[in-house]
């Protein structure tokens, strides 16, 4: 089974920066991608920033700038720098993983999601 650990969430003055970190672990074959994605009370879950096996990275307009995806060598941990952090950032942030397994097939599989409070 494969699972994720999200951590680095909490309250945060405007301006400041904080670090996600999500680890993955189980039965994967090959990640295809990670990312980050976002969720605000009453709204419905956007993408924040995306890394790929390769490396390539897509980040929302929103964050440009400001948020950078990372991951380790490995590939299976993937990190989220957050600076200049505004209010409307305030969110439950998610982690995904999209893998293949060991018969081929392609999954996806979502954190348990981490508050990030952005507020003076």
């Amino acid at each position: 089974q494969v699972q994720l650990e999200e951590s680095g969430g909490g309250l945060v003055q405007p301006g400041g920066s904080l670090r996600l970190s999500c680890a993955a672990s189980g039965s994967i074959f090959s990640v295809n991608y990670m990312g980050w994605y976002r969720q605000a009370p009453g709204q419905q879950r956007e993408l924040v920033a995306v890394i790929t096996n390769g490396g390539g990275t897509t980040h929302a307009d929103s964050v440009k700038g400001r948020f950078t995806i990372t991951r380790d060598n490995a590939g299976n941990t993937v990190y989220l720098q957050m600076n200049s952090l505004k209010p409307e950032d305030t969110a439950v942030y998610y982690c995904k993983l999209n893998y293949y397994n060991k018969y081929g097939l392609r999954n996806d599989v979502w954190g348990q999601g981490t508050q990030v409070t952005v507020s003076s």
